[in-house]
């Protein structure tokens, strides 16, 4: 029997989410554990994706593509986030007193769900389909090879971060090799454009009831770009490096998000990396108010991008 019932996949997926969100916060709230909030939540993806597919049982391309490609995506970063933080021990994001049932702690998990609902919600509409499937047309294609991309990139960033934080030789420096010579933040332009990229493959079926959807691209963009990601991370690494003549080159010579040739992006002008590659004031606030001294590293006493084009 196939389901056609648009709203009831997502009470379900709602209900679904904040089933296995509460079991975790609860989890993690009584033992005082950190390590499972990120798994939860890529697995949360796992599980709508495939619950929705399986309910259908429509089974069209379209949507084994999307469906497969969705629940990768949250199995490797689940797995992949997880090991990490049994490698490292701690979530940075807590303090003690945020483990327990705490209003501060619960509030986390509630936005967890939301993530997942929302961003989710381009798969669930499609799966929910019951329109004939169309024939698979380049826009489809498209989308997926954006996913590709943005998979690859994402899991290559994640893999060489890690392999160089733990590299003895590498204590007390910033990562600045493969990817990350090319983007600041190149695992979050990956995970940014790959949900594009399945917004576009879902939405060639979509109804016009269905667009309202492309808030989930629209809701990880402006997370990872304001709440979570680049301006967390662009914060704590100006207090910890941008003392150093080295790091500031680098803020300079590399790129925000959007990967590009660090030797061209030097030279663009800044209103042109303002408008075009995301290098907004708010992400070099601590250095533009001349918060940090601005002292050379003895450990970095000629950095490798100072007064010379970047090396990818």
């Amino acid at each position: 029997m196939v389901w056609c019932d648009t709203g009831l996949f997502f009470g379900v997926v709602a209900a679904v989410t904040a089933a296995q969100q509460i079991i975790f916060f609860i989890i993690a709230a009584y033992f005082k554990f950190d390590k499972v909030t990120d798994f939860a939540g890529g697995t949360n993806f796992v599980l709508v994706s495939l619950l929705t597919f399986l309910w259908a049982q429509s089974f069209f391309l379209r949507q084994i593509l999307v469906t497969v490609a969705s629940a990768l995506w949250g199995a490797r970063l689940s797995a992949y986030l997880l090991m990490r933080i049994l490698k490292t021990g701690k979530d940075e994001r807590f303090d003690d007193r945020d483990r327990g049932f705490s209003l501060q702690f619960a509030a986390f998990w509630f936005f967890q769900a939301l993530w997942v609902f929302l961003v989710s919600s381009p798969i669930v509409n499609l799966n929910s389909s019951c329109v004939v499937d169309p024939p698979m047309e380049a826009r489809d294609w498209v989308g997926l090879a954006i996913w590709l991309v943005g998979f690859l990139m994402e899991a290559i960033a994640d893999q060489q971060k890690f392999d160089f934080r733990n590299n003895p030789e590498n204590k007390g420096r910033f990562c600045d090799t493969g990817l990350w010579s090319w983007s600041r933040h190149p695992n979050y332009f990956g995970e940014i454009i790959l949900w594009w990229g399945l917004f576009i493959t879902c939405s060639s079926v979509f109804t016009d009831a269905m667009y309202w959807s492309i808030i989930g691209p629209i809701f990880i963009t402006l997370l990872l770009l304001f709440v979570s990601g680049v301006n967390l991370l662009e914060e704590s690494s100006d207090k910890r490096y941008g003392h150093r003549e080295d790091y500031r080159e680098y803020k300079k010579s590399v790129s925000n998000l959007i990967p590009f040739p660090p030797s061209i992006f030097r030279g663009i002008p800044q209103a042109i990396k303002v408008i075009f590659f995301f290098e907004w004031p708010i992400y070099s606030k601590q250095l533009n108010d001349g918060k940090l001294q601005e002292t050379l590293s003895p450990a970095h006493p000629q950095g490798p991008y100072q007064g010379q084009a970047v090396q990818p």
